[in-house]
C-alpha cells in the first residue's frame, strides 16, 4: 500500500544500518550532519549490536533532532533494510553505511540531478576508496556507468553502483518489494537488477561518498556467497528479460547451486552460475584460500578447456604469491589431467 503523501514530510530519508559499527560510526554520522542540505530526517537502525554502536547513536540523536534512533534485537540487514525503507517518510531514500564518510554536498548534487531527470529512479556517486586507517586503497577497475544505458551494459559484468552512495526514489522501491530475503550478501545487486526494468538508474561522475575497506566487510568476508548470488540474480534477470517468471522472488534463500536447473527450469543454469563465480573470484585471497578453490577445481573437472573461465592457469602463480603452495600444485595438477583427458 502507497505510503500516504504528509505535506510535513522532510525531503529525504537517510537510512543506516548498524551492526556493531563503534570503530567509524561517527566519522560516518558527523558526515551526515555536515550536508549542505539541512532538511532531511536521518534513520538510524541498531541491528542488535553488542559493542559500542548504542551509546554513539544515542549521542549523536539526544543532540540533533534529525536523527530518529531505532534499537532492537538482532534480525539481519535484508530485514534492517526493508524496516528502514517502510520507515522513511521522505519520498527519497539516501542510503549510507556505518563505515562511509558522505562529503558535504552529496545530497545537494544528487538531488539536483534527481529534480531535472525524474526518470532516474536509483543515482548513486562514484566513490573514492579508503581503508581501515582513511588513506588511499587502490583499486583498479572502471568507474560506476553514468547513465541508464551504461548500467544497462554493464549488467553482466559489473560494476554497476554502489550502494551506499544511493538515493532512490522510495515509491518505486517499495513496488518492486524493497530488498529479497534469498540474496543474502547482495541484496543491493538483485534490486538493481529489478529495478532496472521499471526505473533508469546510473551514478553521477563525481566522488562523493569515501568508501571504507575493511578485512571485515561483506565483500571480502563473505565474496564466494555473495557471488554465488550474484550469479543466480543475473539467471532471474534473464528470466524476467525473456517474459518468464522469477523463481527467486518468494524464496527465503537460494538452494544450493547444483540445484540451479531445477530451480530456473533448464539444463544449464547451474553451469553458467558456476561459471561466473568462479570468474568473480580469482583475484581473491579469501576466495582461494577457503572454499572458493572447491569451485575453481569443480569447473575444471566438468568444463572443457575452451569452455572455462580465463585465466584459471595463472592462477597457479597467485596462490604462490598467497602463501599457498599446496593449493597452487593442486590447481596445476588438475589442469594437467583435464588436460590429458581431453
Amino acid at each position: 500500500m502507497p505510503h500516504a503523501v504528509n505535506a510535513n514530510a522532510p525531503a529525504l530519508s537517510v537510512a543506516m544500518s548498524v551492526y556493531n559499527a563503534e570503530d567509524f560510526l561517527a566519522l560516518a554520522i558527523e558526515s551526515i550532519l555536515a550536508q549542505t542540505m539541512p532538511a532531511f530526517e536521518f534513520l538510524i537502525l541498531n541491528d542488535g549490536s553488542t559493542d559500542r554502536s548504542k551509546a554513539i547513536i544515542d549521542d549523536y540523536a539526544a543532540r540533533d533532532s534529525r536523527i530518529r534512533a531505532i534499537h532492537r534485537e538482532n534480525k539481519g540487514l535484508i530485514v534492517s533494510l526493508n524496516q528502514l525503507v517502510a520507515e522513511a517518510k521522505a519520498p527519497l531514500i539516501a542510503r549510507m553505511d556505518a563505515d562511509d564518510i558522505a562529503l558535504p554536498d552529496r545530497f545537494a548534487k544528487q538531488l539536483t540531478f534527481m529534480a531535472a531527470h525524474p526518470d532516474y529512479g536509483v543515482v548513486g556517486t562514484w566513490t573514492r576508496d579508503i581503508d581501515a586507517n582513511g588513506d588511499a586503497f587502490p583499486l583498479g577497475g572502471a568507474d560506476h556507468p553514468t547513465s541508464h544505458e551504461d548500467f544497462m551494459a554493464h549488467i553482466e559484468e559489473g560494476p554497476l553502483i554502489c550502494h551506499p552512495s544511493v538515493i532512490m526514489r522510495a515509491d518505486v522501491a517499495r513496488a518492486v518489494g524493497g530488498y529479497h530475503a534469498a540474496f543474502k550478501h547482495c541484496e543491493d545487486y538483485d534490486l538493481w537488477l529489478r529495478l532496472s526494468s521499471v526505473t533508469k538508474i546510473c551514478s553521477i561522475p563525481e566522488r562523493l561518498v569515501l568508501y571504507r575497506h575493511t578485512d571485515g566487510q561483506v565483500s571480502n568476508k563473505h565474496i564466494v556467497q555473495q557471488q554465488i548470488g550474484v550469479a543466480a540474480s543475473r539467471l532471474a534477470w534473464r528470466e524476467r528479460m525473456a517474459g518468464r517468471p522469477d523463481p527467486t522472488e518468494t524464496l527465503d534463500a537460494l538452494p544450493p547451486m547444483e540445484d540451479y536447473d531445477a530451480l530456473f527450469g533448464r539444463d544449464g543454469a547451474y553451469q553458467e552460475a558456476l561459471a561466473m563465480t568462479v570468474g568473480a573470484i580469482l583475484y581473491s585471497h579469501v576466495a582461494l584460500t577457503g572454499e572458493g578453490f572447491d569451485l575453481v577445481l569443480r569447473h575444471i573437472r566438468e568444463k572443457r578447456a575452451e569452455e572455462r573461465v580465463p585465466g584459471i592457469p595463472r592462477t597457479v602463480a597467485r596462490l604462490v604469491r598467497f602463501g599457498e603452495p599446496v593449493r597452487a600444485l593442486k590447481l596445476a595438477s588438475s589442469l594437467a589431467r583435464a588436460h590429458m583427458a581431453a
